[in-house]
C-alpha cells in the first residue's frame, strides 16, 4: 500500500522529464497528485481501522470460547453431582427424615416458649389485679402501675410528689400517697423500695449537694411519709437515691428531663408469696 503513494509521483516525474509543460498543465497534475495522496492516506487509515476491529472481534471471539468451555465443564459437573444424588438415594432420604426431626424440635421448644410467656404474662395479670383491686377505676387513672416479672412499679413525678428543687412532699400528693399505702399495706409481707431518680440537671442548693442527695433525700420524704402519716411497717421500706444515674429517656430536652425526674416505688414479693402467686395464674392454654 505504501507502493502506491509513490506512483502518482514518479509519473508526475516523468512527464516532466519528457519535455517541458505549461504551468497550467504542471498545475493540473500536482493537484490530481494532492488528491491521489489523500485518497491512499484515507485508505491506509480504512484499513488500519479493519485491522483493529478484526483483531477487537479475535478477542470477543476467545472470551465467548472461553465461557462455552466454562459452562461445558460446569454442566458435566452438575451431571456428575446429580449421577452422584441418584446413587446415594436411601441416604438422602436419611437426611431428609433427620432434618424433619429436627424441625419439630425446633417447633416444640417455640411453643414451650410460647407458653412460658403466656404463663409470664398471666401471671404480671392477677399480680397486677391483686395489688390493684383496693383502688377505684377513677383512683387508678392517677396511678400508673406496671408489673415486670412479677415486679410491681408504681412510678410517680415529681411534679406530684414535691415542691420544686426541693424533698418536700407538696400538699396535693397526699391523696396519692393514700392510695399508694392501701396496696402496701392490701400485702402486709411484701417487700417495698422507694427509689428517687432525677434527670442531669445539677442541684443548686445550699442544702443539698448533688443530685444523689436529692434523689435519697426525697426517696426518704416518701418513706417517712407511709410510716407516720399511713403508719405503713418501716421495717418492710427501703428508702433509695439514684440521681441522674437510671434515666428512662435522654435528657436532650425538656420532655426527657420531665419524665425521667420520678419517684418509684417497687413492691417485691418474698419467694413464699411469689410462688403462691404462681399456683394462681391461670392455666396454659394449649394451641
Amino acid at each position: 500500500m505504501k507502493l502506491s503513494i509513490l506512483i502518482p509521483s514518479v509519473c508526475l516525474v516523468g512527464v516532466m522529464a519528457t519535455g517541458c509543460v505549461s504551468n497550467k498543465k504542471f498545475a493540473e497534475l500536482q493537484s490530481t497528485n494532492t488528491k491521489l495522496q489523500q485518497s491512499n492516506e484515507q485508505l491506509n487509515q480504512r484499513l488500519q481501522a479493519s485491522e483493529s476491529d478484526a483483531s477487537g472481534g479475535k478477542i470477543r471471539i476467545k472470551s465467548l470460547e472461553e465461557q462455552i468451555a466454562a459452562e461445558k465443564a460446569n454442566a458435566v459437573a452438575l451431571q456428575a453431582a446429580l449421577n452422584k444424588c441418584l446413587n446415594s438415594s436411601s441416604q438422602g432420604n436419611v437426611n431428609i427424615s433427620k432434618l424433619v426431626d429436627e424441625i419439630n424440635s425446633s417447633n416444640k421448644y417455640i411453643q414451650q416458649l410460647v407458653n412460658a410467656k403466656n404463663k409470664s404474662d398471666s401471671l404480671n395479670v392477677v399480680l397486677t389485679n391483686n395489688l390493684t383491686r383496693s383502688l377505684s377505676q377513677q383512683e387508678m387513672s392517677d396511678v400508673d402501675v406496671q408489673v415486670l416479672k412479677g415486679v410491681v412499679y408504681i412510678s410517680l413525678s415529681d411534679n406530684m410528689l414535691y415542691k420544686s428543687g426541693s424533698y418536700e412532699i407538696s400538699d396535693k400528693a397526699g391523696a396519692t400517697l393514700s392510695k399508694i399505702a392501701k396496696i402496701i399495706s392490701d400485702y402486709s409481707n411484701y417487700d417495698v423500695l422507694i427509689e428517687g431518680n432525677t434527670d442531669n440537671v445539677p442541684i443548686a442548693k445550699p442544702n443539698i449537694r448533688n443530685n444523689w442527695d436529692l434523689s435519697a433525700l426525697r426517696a426518704s420524704s416518701v418513706v417517712q411519709a407511709l410510716q407516720t402519716t399511713y403508719k405503713v411497717d418501716p421495717k418492710r421500706l427501703t428508702a433509695g437515691g439514684r440521681g441522674e444515674y437510671n434515666p428512662l429517656v435522654a435528657n436532650d430536652n425538656e420532655a426527657g428531663k420531665s419524665k425521667n425526674r420520678r419517684t418509684q416505688i417497687i413492691i417485691t414479693p418474698k419467694l413464699d408469696q411469689f410462688m403462691e402467686l404462681i399456683g394462681k395464674a391461670p392455666a396454659e392454654t394449649k394451641p
